[in-house]
Protein backbone atom coordinates (compact mmCIF):
# COMPACT_ATOMS: atom_id res chain seq x y z
CA UNK A 1 0.00 0.00 0.00
CA UNK A 2 2.83 2.40 0.88
CA UNK A 3 4.57 1.70 -2.43
CA UNK A 4 1.32 2.33 -4.32
CA UNK A 5 0.93 5.70 -2.57
CA UNK A 6 4.45 6.71 -3.57
CA UNK A 7 4.09 5.52 -7.17
CA UNK A 8 0.62 7.01 -7.51
CA UNK A 9 1.88 10.31 -6.14
CA UNK A 10 4.78 10.37 -8.60
CA UNK A 11 2.49 9.66 -11.56
CA UNK A 12 0.06 12.40 -10.55
CA UNK A 13 2.91 14.87 -9.99
CA UNK A 14 4.38 14.16 -13.41
CA UNK A 15 1.09 14.36 -15.29
CA UNK A 16 -0.17 17.28 -13.26
CA UNK A 17 2.97 19.32 -13.84
CA UNK A 18 2.81 18.75 -17.59
CA UNK A 19 -0.89 19.62 -17.88
CA UNK A 20 -0.38 22.68 -15.68
CA UNK A 21 2.42 24.02 -17.88
CA UNK A 22 0.55 23.30 -21.13
CA UNK A 23 -2.63 24.89 -19.84
CA UNK A 24 -1.00 28.03 -18.46
CA UNK A 25 1.23 28.52 -21.51
CA UNK A 26 -1.84 28.13 -23.73
CA UNK A 27 -3.72 30.71 -21.67
CA UNK A 28 -0.74 33.06 -21.84
CA UNK A 29 -0.73 32.83 -25.63
CA UNK A 30 -4.47 33.48 -25.87
CA UNK A 31 -4.18 36.59 -23.69
CA UNK A 32 -1.16 37.94 -25.54
CA UNK A 33 1.46 37.43 -22.84
CA UNK A 34 4.99 37.86 -24.17
CA UNK A 35 6.54 34.48 -25.14
CA UNK A 36 9.72 35.60 -23.38
CA UNK A 37 7.83 36.28 -20.14
CA UNK A 38 5.92 33.00 -20.50
CA UNK A 39 9.15 31.05 -21.01
CA UNK A 40 10.85 32.75 -18.08
CA UNK A 41 8.03 32.79 -15.51
CA UNK A 42 5.22 30.40 -16.46
CA UNK A 43 7.37 27.53 -17.66
CA UNK A 44 9.80 28.10 -14.78
CA UNK A 45 7.13 27.99 -12.09
CA UNK A 46 5.14 25.30 -13.86
CA UNK A 47 7.97 22.79 -14.08
CA UNK A 48 8.80 23.48 -10.43
CA UNK A 49 5.19 23.00 -9.30
CA UNK A 50 5.74 19.39 -8.11
CA UNK A 51 8.61 20.47 -5.84
CA UNK A 52 6.67 23.51 -4.56
CA UNK A 53 3.46 21.70 -3.69
CA UNK A 54 5.33 18.72 -2.23
CA UNK A 55 7.46 20.95 0.00
CA UNK A 56 4.40 22.89 1.17
CA UNK A 57 2.42 19.70 1.85
CA UNK A 58 5.32 18.24 3.82
CA UNK A 59 5.79 21.39 5.92
CA UNK A 60 2.08 21.82 6.62
CA UNK A 61 1.69 18.15 7.57
CA UNK A 62 4.46 18.33 10.16
CA UNK A 63 7.37 16.93 8.11
CA UNK A 64 9.56 20.00 7.47
CA UNK A 65 12.69 17.86 7.10
CA UNK A 66 11.22 16.48 3.87
CA UNK A 67 10.73 20.04 2.60
CA UNK A 68 14.36 21.03 3.05
CA UNK A 69 15.58 17.63 1.89
CA UNK A 70 13.40 17.86 -1.21
CA UNK A 71 14.94 21.18 -2.31
CA UNK A 72 18.56 20.26 -1.55
CA UNK A 73 18.14 16.76 -2.97
CA UNK A 74 16.39 18.02 -6.11
CA UNK A 75 19.23 20.40 -6.90
CA UNK A 76 21.80 17.65 -6.36
CA UNK A 77 19.77 15.33 -8.60
CA UNK A 78 19.38 18.08 -11.21
CA UNK A 79 23.13 18.37 -11.71
CA UNK A 80 24.45 14.88 -11.04
CA UNK A 81 21.62 12.70 -12.33
CA UNK A 82 19.61 14.65 -14.91
CA UNK A 83 22.41 16.71 -16.39
CA UNK A 84 24.67 13.66 -16.28
CA UNK A 85 22.22 11.54 -18.25
CA UNK A 86 21.65 14.37 -20.74
CA UNK A 87 25.41 14.77 -21.30
CA UNK A 88 25.80 11.03 -21.88
CA UNK A 89 23.14 11.20 -24.59
CA UNK A 90 24.72 14.25 -26.25
CA UNK A 91 27.62 16.51 -25.21
CA UNK A 92 26.32 19.87 -24.04
CA UNK A 93 28.17 22.81 -25.62
CA UNK A 94 27.67 26.13 -23.87
CA UNK A 95 27.63 29.66 -25.25
CA UNK A 96 29.47 31.60 -22.52
CA UNK A 97 27.41 34.82 -22.57
CA UNK A 98 24.17 32.85 -22.28
CA UNK A 99 24.96 31.42 -18.84
CA UNK A 100 26.96 34.09 -17.03
CA UNK A 101 23.87 35.55 -15.36
CA UNK A 102 22.03 32.30 -14.64
CA UNK A 103 25.18 30.49 -13.56
CA UNK A 104 25.84 33.31 -11.10
CA UNK A 105 22.23 33.16 -9.83
CA UNK A 106 22.47 29.38 -9.39
CA UNK A 107 25.71 29.78 -7.41
CA UNK A 108 24.16 32.48 -5.21
CA UNK A 109 21.20 30.19 -4.56
CA UNK A 110 23.48 27.41 -3.36
CA UNK A 111 25.31 29.85 -1.06
CA UNK A 112 21.97 31.16 0.28
CA UNK A 113 20.92 27.60 1.09
CA UNK A 114 24.27 27.02 2.83
CA UNK A 115 23.82 30.16 4.92
CA UNK A 116 20.31 29.14 5.97
CA UNK A 117 21.37 25.63 6.94
CA UNK A 118 24.40 26.83 8.92
CA UNK A 119 22.22 29.39 10.74
CA UNK A 120 19.85 26.63 11.84
CA UNK A 121 17.01 26.95 9.35
CA UNK A 122 14.81 29.28 7.34
CA UNK A 123 12.41 31.57 9.20
CA UNK A 124 9.67 33.65 7.58
CA UNK A 125 11.99 36.61 7.05
CA UNK A 126 14.59 34.53 5.23
CA UNK A 127 11.82 32.96 3.17
CA UNK A 128 10.58 36.41 2.15
CA UNK A 129 14.13 37.48 1.29
CA UNK A 130 14.61 34.39 -0.89
CA UNK A 131 11.33 35.12 -2.65
CA UNK A 132 12.41 38.73 -3.24
CA UNK A 133 15.66 37.48 -4.73
CA UNK A 134 13.71 35.32 -7.17
CA UNK A 135 11.48 38.26 -8.10
CA UNK A 136 14.56 40.43 -8.66
CA UNK A 137 16.12 37.73 -10.84
CA UNK A 138 12.95 37.45 -12.96
CA UNK A 139 12.70 41.23 -13.42
CA UNK A 140 16.37 41.61 -14.36
CA UNK A 141 16.25 38.60 -16.67
CA UNK A 142 13.13 39.80 -18.43
CA UNK A 143 14.36 43.38 -18.90
CA UNK A 144 17.82 42.41 -20.12
CA UNK A 145 16.59 39.62 -22.41
CA UNK A 146 13.87 41.85 -23.87
CA UNK A 147 16.32 44.63 -24.63
CA UNK A 148 19.23 42.53 -25.87
CA UNK A 149 17.41 39.67 -27.64
CA UNK A 150 20.55 37.57 -27.11
CA UNK A 151 21.25 33.86 -26.64
CA UNK A 152 19.73 33.91 -23.16
CA UNK A 153 16.50 35.40 -24.51
CA UNK A 154 16.45 32.77 -27.25
CA UNK A 155 16.72 30.03 -24.63
CA UNK A 156 13.68 31.28 -22.70
CA UNK A 157 11.73 31.69 -25.95
CA UNK A 158 12.70 28.15 -26.87
CA UNK A 159 11.44 26.87 -23.51
CA UNK A 160 8.03 28.42 -24.19
CA UNK A 161 8.02 27.08 -27.76
CA UNK A 162 8.49 23.51 -26.52
CA UNK A 163 4.81 23.39 -25.61
CA UNK A 164 2.38 22.48 -28.43
CA UNK A 165 0.84 25.40 -30.31
CA UNK A 166 -2.29 23.55 -31.39
CA UNK A 167 -5.50 25.56 -31.09
CA UNK A 168 -7.43 24.77 -27.94
CA UNK A 169 -10.57 26.37 -26.61
CA UNK A 170 -10.44 28.63 -23.58
CA UNK A 171 -12.58 26.13 -21.64
CA UNK A 172 -10.17 23.27 -22.42
CA UNK A 173 -7.14 25.33 -21.39
CA UNK A 174 -8.82 26.28 -18.11
CA UNK A 175 -9.72 22.63 -17.55
CA UNK A 176 -6.13 21.54 -18.24
CA UNK A 177 -4.80 24.15 -15.81
CA UNK A 178 -7.28 23.26 -13.07
CA UNK A 179 -6.75 19.55 -13.62
CA UNK A 180 -2.99 20.00 -13.49
CA UNK A 181 -3.22 21.90 -10.21
CA UNK A 182 -5.50 19.24 -8.70
CA UNK A 183 -3.24 16.40 -9.85
CA UNK A 184 -0.14 18.08 -8.42
CA UNK A 185 -1.88 18.71 -5.08
CA UNK A 186 -3.19 15.16 -4.71
CA UNK A 187 0.05 13.69 -6.06
CA UNK A 188 2.07 15.60 -3.48
CA UNK A 189 -0.29 14.48 -0.72
CA UNK A 190 0.01 10.80 -1.70
CA UNK A 191 3.78 11.04 -2.14
CA UNK A 192 4.32 12.66 1.27
CA UNK A 193 2.00 10.21 3.01
CA UNK A 194 3.77 7.26 1.40
CA UNK A 195 7.25 8.70 1.98
CA UNK A 196 6.62 9.36 5.68
CA UNK A 197 5.20 5.87 6.16
CA UNK A 198 8.16 4.40 4.28
CA UNK A 199 10.65 6.34 6.38
CA UNK A 200 9.08 5.28 9.65
CA UNK A 201 8.70 1.67 8.56
CA UNK A 202 12.34 1.37 7.51
CA UNK A 203 13.73 3.45 10.36
CA UNK A 204 15.10 6.09 7.95
CA UNK A 205 14.97 9.77 8.78
CA UNK A 206 12.50 11.91 6.88
CA UNK A 207 15.37 14.12 5.72
CA UNK A 208 17.00 11.17 3.92
CA UNK A 209 13.69 10.22 2.30
CA UNK A 210 13.30 13.83 1.18
CA UNK A 211 16.83 13.89 -0.22
CA UNK A 212 16.38 10.70 -2.23
CA UNK A 213 12.90 9.33 -2.98
CA UNK A 214 10.98 12.62 -2.84
CA UNK A 215 13.72 14.65 -4.55
CA UNK A 216 14.04 12.28 -7.49
CA UNK A 217 10.28 11.92 -7.75
CA UNK A 218 9.59 15.63 -7.92
CA UNK A 219 12.46 16.05 -10.41
CA UNK A 220 10.89 13.63 -12.90
CA UNK A 221 9.44 16.45 -15.08
CA UNK A 222 12.92 17.92 -15.48
CA UNK A 223 14.36 14.46 -16.20
CA UNK A 224 11.82 13.83 -18.95
CA UNK A 225 12.21 17.33 -20.43
CA UNK A 226 16.00 17.27 -20.42
CA UNK A 227 16.41 13.78 -21.85
CA UNK A 228 13.88 14.63 -24.56
CA UNK A 229 15.82 17.80 -25.39
CA UNK A 230 19.08 15.86 -25.50
CA UNK A 231 17.58 13.21 -27.80
CA UNK A 232 16.28 15.99 -30.08
CA UNK A 233 19.81 17.50 -30.07
CA UNK A 234 18.79 20.64 -28.20
CA UNK A 235 21.57 20.85 -25.57
CA UNK A 236 20.90 24.49 -24.67
CA UNK A 237 17.36 23.56 -23.61
CA UNK A 238 18.59 20.66 -21.47
CA UNK A 239 21.16 22.75 -19.60
CA UNK A 240 18.84 25.75 -19.36
CA UNK A 241 16.12 23.61 -17.75
CA UNK A 242 18.55 22.39 -15.09
CA UNK A 243 20.00 25.79 -14.25
CA UNK A 244 16.57 27.44 -14.21
CA UNK A 245 15.04 24.70 -12.07
CA UNK A 246 17.88 24.97 -9.55
CA UNK A 247 17.35 28.73 -9.27
CA UNK A 248 13.59 28.37 -8.76
CA UNK A 249 14.02 25.52 -6.26
CA UNK A 250 16.00 27.57 -3.75
CA UNK A 251 14.73 31.10 -4.23
CA UNK A 252 11.14 30.16 -5.05
CA UNK A 253 10.24 26.84 -3.46
CA UNK A 254 12.35 27.13 -0.32
CA UNK A 255 11.46 30.82 -0.04
CA UNK A 256 7.69 30.40 -0.42
CA UNK A 257 7.58 27.37 1.89
CA UNK A 258 9.63 29.08 4.62
CA UNK A 259 7.53 32.26 4.35
CA UNK A 260 4.44 30.16 5.13
CA UNK A 261 5.92 27.59 7.53
CA UNK A 262 9.36 28.26 9.08
CA UNK A 263 11.75 25.39 8.41
CA UNK A 264 14.51 24.01 10.60
CA UNK A 265 17.74 22.64 9.17
CA UNK A 266 17.98 18.85 9.67
CA UNK A 267 21.34 17.84 11.23
CA UNK A 268 21.98 15.29 8.46
CA UNK A 269 21.76 17.99 5.81
CA UNK A 270 24.01 20.36 7.77
CA UNK A 271 26.65 17.63 8.16
CA UNK A 272 26.80 16.38 4.58
CA UNK A 273 24.21 17.22 1.98
CA UNK A 274 24.47 21.00 1.87
CA UNK A 275 28.21 20.57 1.28
CA UNK A 276 27.46 18.09 -1.50
CA UNK A 277 25.20 20.73 -3.06
CA UNK A 278 27.97 23.35 -2.86
CA UNK A 279 30.44 20.86 -4.32
CA UNK A 280 28.32 19.80 -7.29
CA UNK A 281 27.40 23.42 -8.06
CA UNK A 282 31.08 24.36 -8.06
CA UNK A 283 31.92 21.31 -10.16
CA UNK A 284 29.30 22.29 -12.73
CA UNK A 285 30.68 25.83 -12.93
CA UNK A 286 34.19 24.38 -13.36
CA UNK A 287 33.09 22.03 -16.15
CA UNK A 288 31.33 24.91 -17.88
CA UNK A 289 34.48 27.03 -17.79
CA UNK A 290 36.80 24.27 -19.08
CA UNK A 291 36.05 24.19 -22.78
CA UNK A 292 32.44 25.38 -22.39
CA UNK A 293 31.19 21.85 -23.02
CA UNK A 294 29.94 19.12 -20.71
CA UNK A 295 31.37 16.02 -22.37
CA UNK A 296 30.08 12.46 -22.18
CA UNK A 297 32.87 11.44 -19.80
CA UNK A 298 31.87 14.28 -17.50
CA UNK A 299 28.27 13.04 -17.68
CA UNK A 300 29.50 9.61 -16.61
CA UNK A 301 31.30 11.22 -13.65
CA UNK A 302 28.10 13.04 -12.66
CA UNK A 303 25.86 9.95 -12.80
CA UNK A 304 28.45 7.78 -11.04
CA UNK A 305 28.78 10.38 -8.30
CA UNK A 306 24.99 10.45 -7.86
CA UNK A 307 24.81 6.66 -7.57
CA UNK A 308 27.54 6.78 -4.93
CA UNK A 309 25.78 9.61 -3.08
CA UNK A 310 22.42 7.79 -2.93
CA UNK A 311 24.13 4.53 -1.99
CA UNK A 312 25.97 6.27 0.84
CA UNK A 313 22.74 7.88 2.06
CA UNK A 314 20.78 4.63 2.15
CA UNK A 315 23.66 2.58 3.60
CA UNK A 316 24.10 5.07 6.41
CA UNK A 317 20.39 5.19 7.12
CA UNK A 318 19.72 1.45 7.27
Amino acid sequence: MTLLLVLGGLVLLGLGGEFLVRGTVGLARRFGVSPLLAGLVIVGFGTSAPELVTSLQAALSGSPDISVGNVVGSNIANVLLILGISAIIIPLPIKPPAFYRDGFAMSMGALAALAGVLLGGFDRLSGILLGMMLLSYIIVAYLTDRDKNDDEAERHLHAEAQKPKTKRSLALLLLMTAGGIAAVIFGAQYLIEGAVTLARGMGISEAVIGLTVVAVGTSLPELVACTAAAIKKEPDVALGNIVGSSIYNIFGILGITAAIVPLGAPPEIARLDIWVLIGVTGLLMLFLRTGWTIHRWEGVIFTGAYAAYVGFQLAGAL
